[in-house]
């Protein structure tokens, strides 16, 4: 196999050779060259079955200080190498992932400077990595990025599923259009958030989807972000070219260096079926591995919470309304007056716990048990919590034994209000609380502006929190659920206790006036090939105004919608998010809840279309069976699978969890059928789901005479 390629020509009236280099991907679908133009100014370029699908790019950066490393390169070393290894992930949508790629090393000089710059270029089956790489050297030890001019040439006027560029929020619904139409649309793109700010009018977010005329599915993002500031792209919509557009701090630095470093990887994955770019590893497999050794202790997990009572206003997180201010040591919570709409209350809990002990579920979620929500927001408050002091009603200690002795775990809720060194000061007294406690997992929060002010969440001084806390957390044994965090870029494969980030427009917006019932179909094209997301489906009520009479806000989503969500948003943490009683209304539906598993063997995508429909089968782990979720988008449609990925010497029970003929995710959301039928690798299924809907069926391993009087599919 052509591995590299070396070309030497004469640029017309100009003095230097331009050298230029070829990587080929294992399967030889891809195509990457380097080269350096006449100015020794670094470029590359992708193709995909001998079509271009990123132009020539330019590679460099500008410094706050001293010469910029644009041009003026001549070519030292190159190197290639290959790799083919299988590793097995803590928990994920595989047993074991195949990390597979041709290498291509890039070493520079900067004639003027002396300085030294190695781009490391990775091709797999699915796409491009590839990162800058500063050796130890005399001539650069600690320098400043002022910007990274890392480009990608489109090819055209892409469709693009987009949300607008930000540095502190990824709060968004998806909009689809051309390229060429985000300048024009931005401004209605840019929905209201405690914390936001927009830099471009055609800037936007990555992980970024886009489709191409003949058909060419295109993802930009980046891996393994550390130690370095988020990259959102900026769009000259002229040229069709995007410039990396790195997140500043308060004095507009982007990026602070010192040799020897690295920058995280840059990714475009490319497939002519959208199916590759849901099922790809790449994103993981451009991390490091688990620097955790002993993992036994991260266990994926469901679980319920006194959450969606307090996001629908039905309960509240502040134990009183009797003060407007509150000084932590000083205010007595004990004189005063409870406001009856505390929802961490010590009874209240127990019933949660009892809920989730009947029916399965692992963990018990608590917000508002901590003193200190009363003034938490809006306040520029540094000391706003101390994470170890709970509310009178809530009993921190009567909660640990009745938890126990239903054999339910406990998760901590650690709401920051973005005071980080706050958080970082307190990290290991919470922590210690929590084992004290019995407590093993957290669900983190950043809502609002980042203090210190002028920090935003994504930039590299937040990059760098959001890792000290992970790794403070796995020193203590605590798995992370962290929210309003900076989105993920693989970074669970080396440090597996992270199970989840929310990091994008969840379900709460759902009650905050909604979302796009085709949200569900973008969300694992985009946010989710980073990591998995703390999505808290499994609503079943979808008129709030029934929870809290001053909400109006309508959940756009049929129940069969919600069951497959536990399916096709691929968490380790899943949640039930509804209240119990809503449960209860439905108990056959419910069922598929209580039956899916977050540990999966396999996965199959079977259909998908960005913004339209998804459509994956996933083996539960260590077991015969399976399940399969559909959601659907924009117009009701009639989704067509095999079952050939089932094994061939068994028979099945399957159940079909289904929107009704006359569902409708806003007039009738809760209209589901149920139907069981006897199924093998043979069967087929044809089965409608409309706008916001969708279908799961669970596929139980079963004797024969279990299933003999059931219909065939």
């Amino acid at each position: 196999m052509k591995k590299l390629l070396f070309i030497c020509f004469l640029i017309l009236g100009a003095p230097q050779l331009v050298l230029s280099q070829s990587l080929e991907s294992p399967d030889g679908n891809f195509e990457m060259k380097f080269s350096l133009n006449e100015k020794g100014k670094p470029f590359y370029q992708l193709s995909y079955k001998n079509e271009p699908v990123i132009k020539p790019s330019a590679l460099g950066f500008d410094l706050k200080e001293g010469e910029d490393l644009i041009d003026g390169f001549a070519i030292i070393d190159t190197t290639t190498s290959s790799y083919d290894n299988t590793w097995k992930p803590v928990w994920g949508e595989e047993k074991e992932i195949r990390n597979h790629y041709n290498e291509l090393a890039v070493t520079l000089n900067q004639e003027e400077t002396g300085r030294k710059m190695l781009i490391r270029f990775r091709l797999f089956n699915d796409g491009l990595g590839f990162r800058y790489e500063f050796p130890q050297q005399d001539s650069l030890g600690h320098f400043v990025i002022e910007d990274e001019k890392t480009e990608f040439a489109m090819t055209g006027d892409h469709t693009a599923w987009w949300i607008p560029g930000d540095y502190d929020t990824q709060e968004y619904d998806y909009t689809e259009s051309k390229l060429s139409e985000i300048r024009g649309l931005m401004e209605k793109s840019i929905t209201g958030n405690l914390s936001q700010t927009s830099f471009s009018p055609t800037g936007v977010q990555t992980s970024l989807m886009m489709k191409t005329d003949d058909g060419i599915y295109i993802n930009l993002h980046e891996a393994a972000l550390k130690e370095y500031s988020t990259m959102h792209l900026n769009l000259d919509d002229k040229n069709m070219v995007f410039e990396a557009w790195l997140t500043p701090d308060v004095n507009g630095d982007k990026v602070f260096m010192i040799a020897p470093s690295v920058t995280p990887w840059r990714t475009i994955m490319v497939s002519d079926d959208a199916r590759d770019i849901l099922a790809s590893k790449m994103t993981y497999n451009l991390n490091d591995p688990s620097k955790i050794e002993d993992t036994s202790w991260i266990k994926p997990m469901k679980y319920v919470g006194v959450w969606w009572e307090m996001i629908t206003g039905k309960s509240t997180w502040a134990y009183t309304d009797e003060f407007e201010a509150v000084k932590l040591g000083e205010t007595n919570y004990e004189a005063a007056k409870p406001n009856g709409t505390h929802g961490a209350t010590t009874e209240n809990v127990k019933k949660y716990i009892d809920f989730a002990a009947e029916n399965g579920f692992d963990g018990v979620l608590v917000e508002g048990w901590n003193i200190g929500w009363e003034d938490w927001f809006g306040h520029s408050k540094e000391y706003v919590f101390d994470f170890v002091t709970p509310y009178p009603d809530f009993d921190v200690e009567e909660i640990q034994k009745y938890a126990e002795s239903k054999g339910v775990e406990m998760i901590m809720h650690h709401e920051t209000s973005s005071s980080v060194r706050n958080y970082e000061r307190h990290l290991d007294t919470a922590y210690q609380f929590m084992k004290k406690y019995g407590y093993d997992a957290v669900k983190s929060g950043y809502v609002g502006d980042i203090l210190p002010k002028g920090q935003n969440h994504y930039n590299q001084w937040m990059v760098n929190h959001y890792l000290y806390a992970l790794k403070k957390a796995a020193d203590y044994h605590i798995m992370v659920n962290a929210h309003e965090a900076v989105r993920p870029t693989g970074l669970a494969r080396t440090w597996p206790n992270l199970i989840a980030n929310e990091s994008a427009r969840g379900t709460e917006y759902q009650s905050f006036g909604g979302s796009k019932p085709n949200h569900v179909t973008v969300l694992p094209f985009t946010r989710l090939l980073g990591g998995p997301m703390d999505y808290t489906p499994g609503i079943f009520e979808m008129d709030l105004s029934k929870l809290n009479p001053d909400n109006e806000s309508h959940v756009n989503s049929t129940i069969a919608n919600q069951l497959a969500l536990y399916v096709t948003m691929y968490s380790p943490l899943q949640m039930a998010a509804d209240l119990p009683e809503n449960y209860m209304r439905f108990p056959d539906a419910f069922q598929f809840i209580k039956d899916v598993p977050v540990e999966w063997d396999k996965s199959i995508y079977l259909e998908a279309e960005p913004g339209d429909y998804i459509t994956v089968a996933r083996k539960e782990k260590n077991s015969d069976d399976w399940f399969v979720g559909n959601v659907n988008g924009k117009r009701t449609r009639t989704s067509k699978i095999s079952f050939d990925f089932l094994d061939p010497d068994k028979v099945y029970l399957a159940t079909v969890y289904a929107d009704a003929k006359d569902a409708d995710y806003k007039t009738n959301p809760q209209a589901y059928t149920i139907k069981k039928y006897r199924v093998t690798n043979k069967s087929k299924l044809s089965q409608a789901s409309v706008e916001g809907g969708g279908y799961a069926i669970s596929i139980i391993a079963a004797d024969k005479k279990e299933v003999k009087n059931l219909p065939k599919l």
